[in-house]
């Protein structure tokens, strides 16, 4: 790889970072009730089998303390709860609550809007060519397994919370 072409990577990651607001990820976008970090677990947590704290740790790539502290802020705001594992005493299960899956949705549906608007400004080969980029960079970031199973959501249950607390209204923690 050419310097100039490492250094016109650096530039448009640089840019990505501080357009996309990732400088200051208390809030992902005005409106929005969680961090940056909370919307990312929340986002993990929306599937149909409970994860543990180390679980989601993994999916996330943080550490288990940094987990820990993060689901006690979510837990705090009523969007999460931790229950036993039945099958290991010495370990939780991680859940979203009516609220964080309505939380979720509403985040679901901003994050939606966000892409779409973005996507709508380039052509379809623009498109085309930063989703096998986006995919080429996660794969020389190390990522062989594919994300946390996405299929098994419950769509019908998160619409229904999200239609719940008025669409475009963030439910508040």
């Amino acid at each position: 790889m050419e310097p100039a072409e490492t250094r016109v990577l650096h530039d448009l990651l640089m840019d990505l970072v501080r357009v996309a607001g990732l400088l200051q990820p208390d809030r992902p976008e005005a409106g929005v009730p969680v961090s940056l970090s909370e919307a990312y677990a929340i986002h993990e947590l929306d599937t149909s089998t409970a994860p543990t704290q180390q679980d989601l740790a993994e999916r996330l790539r943080l550490d288990k303390s940094t987990v820990s502290r993060l689901i006690a802020g979510l837990e705090h705001k009523g969007l999460v709860a931790r229950e036993r594992d039945p099958g290991n005493r010495r370990s939780y299960r991680l859940r979203l609550t009516d609220r964080g899956r309505a939380v979720h949705a509403y985040l679901a549906e901003v994050f939606h809007r966000r892409h779409a608007h973005m996507l709508s400004a380039m052509t379809a080969a623009e498109r085309r060519c930063l989703a096998t980029g986006l995919a080429a960079l996660l794969r020389a970031l190390g990522v062989h397994r594919p994300p946390a199973d996405h299929a098994h959501r419950d769509h019908t249950r998160r619409d229904h919370a999200h239609r719940d607390h008025g669409g475009d209204t963030a439910p508040t923690p």
